[in-house]
């Protein structure tokens, strides 16, 4: 597919550098040579110095033949005007960054009136999964699936675990057979694991099941899920703002810590179920004094990732019991993990993930399209979902009789309101969601770990 991505900045970079990987034949459009300048010399791109907004600029880029024209510059009100311009020239479909709260309640106008294929809001998403973590406090990271009836969590194995020296065909046996560890990180090794691989120490696992099997196996392992009623953010930015309002109907008090007074007064207006303090949220003094030792969870969202990854350690410090940290550095969230920060999130991580999914199904529209996507472990491991809308020949066959491309497994089928942690005698039907596990690849149809 042809892609043009308007604004070179990390989301930019990011989506580029996936898409051509991908073997998408992509254009990155940016006013800014020096950041182009990078973009040439380490991917497989063409860099087009200009205006996204110029037609000019637009129809030297080829956009009369261009499948997808993405807008990501720092501007949504140009991510806008983009869009539009690009749709009027020949563009097949346009998505667009928009950020503003203020264009939050109106995305679906804004749809319609600019002829948007796609609206995506990093910090909105953000919060979102920020949220999710907060309700599942045991959990280093929460995916969820098949609208949100099936759960990807991420926990690590400590020594008073039980599973910890099992094999995973004796965890099925002796736990429960509705789970199912799909991908494990042993220090540096990435593993898609059969039934003898064993469990150790310090085993990053990544589980999947029903919402309530996983939270009884976490449960049983000693993870006690514990309610998390008071939260501490440090910073007052978009995703802070988004966060508390997502937490509004959690029975979960959320104080936020904000340097600027006047974003401060305007927090306090729009958010006045909230306690806003001025204040440095890596003042450790401040923080003992806003009773942080008392707090169930800390979430820094400042603007600078020093300052987050300093207030989020003060946190651990005191033993709170979550504590999340934003970082915009895309090439180390798992040397921040590895400072004992539970989990680190990544607007801009989140956003190509989305834009990804998107054109992973847009390529495949006619066949078996990607419903969810989602990159773990550094982007070494995908996990996918699948909805079968075509007859194929591995429809209605024995799982134990088909044979699967090396580094990927058939995680978990969803049939109606059934959801199956599949075995060897259990096939896929027509209808049914499919969650895959695999590693190295890049699926866009679920056909493609078949090999016949």
């Amino acid at each position: 597919m042809k892609v043009i991505i308007i604004g070179d900045g990390k989301v930019g970079y990011s989506l580029a550098e996936s898409l051509s990987i991908e073997g998408h034949d992509v254009t990155i459009i940016d006013k800014n040579a020096e950041a182009l300048k990078k973009a040439s010399e380490y991917l497989d791109v063409m860099c087009i110095k200009g205006n996204g907004v110029s037609a000019q600029t637009l129809i030297e880029a080829g956009v009369r033949k261009t499948d997808i024209l993405i807008a990501v510059t720092s501007s949504d009100e140009m991510n806008m005007v983009c869009c539009l311009a690009g749709k009027k020239l020949g563009a097949a479909r346009t998505i667009a960054r928009i950020r503003d709260p203020e264009y939050a309640n109106e995305l679906a106008l804004l749809r319609d009136e600019l002829e948007l294929d796609l609206v995506i809001n990093p910090e909105q998403a953000a919060a979102r999964e920020i949220a999710r973590l907060l309700r599942f406090t045991t959990a280093i990271d929460v995916e969820v699936f098949a609208r949100g009836r099936v759960e990807l969590v991420e926990i690590r194995v400590t020594s008073g675990m039980p599973i910890a020296g099992m094999k995973l065909m004796n965890i099925s046996k002796h736990f429960s057979q509705d789970i199912l560890i799909g991908a494990v990180q042993r220090e540096s090794e990435v593993i898609i694991p059969d039934g003898s691989f064993e469990i150790r120490e310090n085993d990053l696992i990544y589980i999947l099941g029903r919402s309530s099997s996983v939270f009884n196996f976490c449960k049983v392992m000693g993870k006690y899920p514990q309610k998390i009623k008071n939260v501490m953010v440090a910073g007052g930015g978009r995703i802070a703002y988004y966060l508390a309002k997502s937490l509004k109907n959690s029975d979960m008090k959320v104080k936020i810590i904000e340097s600027n007074m006047e974003r401060c007064v305007e927090l306090s207006e729009l958010l006045p179920e909230c306690l806003i303090i001025k204040g440095d949220g890596t003042d450790e003094l401040l923080l003992h004094s806003e009773n942080l030792r008392e707090m169930d969870a800390f979430v820094a969202l400042t603007g600078h990732d020093e300052e987050n990854l300093v207030a989020s350690l003060i946190a651990k410090q005191c033993n709170v019991k979550k504590v999340i940290a934003k970082t915009t550095r895309i090439n180390f969230p798992e040397v921040i993990k590895n400072m004992g920060i539970d989990c680190v999130v990544n607007p801009k991580v989140v956003t190509s993930n989305y834009i990804i999914k998107y054109v992973r199904g847009l390529e495949n529209a006619q066949g078996n399209p990607v419903e969810t996507l989602y990159r773990i472990i550094e982007g070494q491991v995908e996990a996918i979902e699948f909805t079968v809308k075509n007859r194929s020949p591995y429809l209605d066959v024995p799982l134990k009789d088909l044979t699967l491309a090396k580094g990927s497994l058939v995680a978990v089928i969803v049939r109606k309101e059934e959801i199956i942690i599949p075995h060897g005698n259990d096939a896929i039907k027509l209808g049914d969601r499919v969650i895959i596990i695999t590693q190295n690849r890049q699926l866009s149809d679920l056909n493609e770990i078949f090999i016949n």
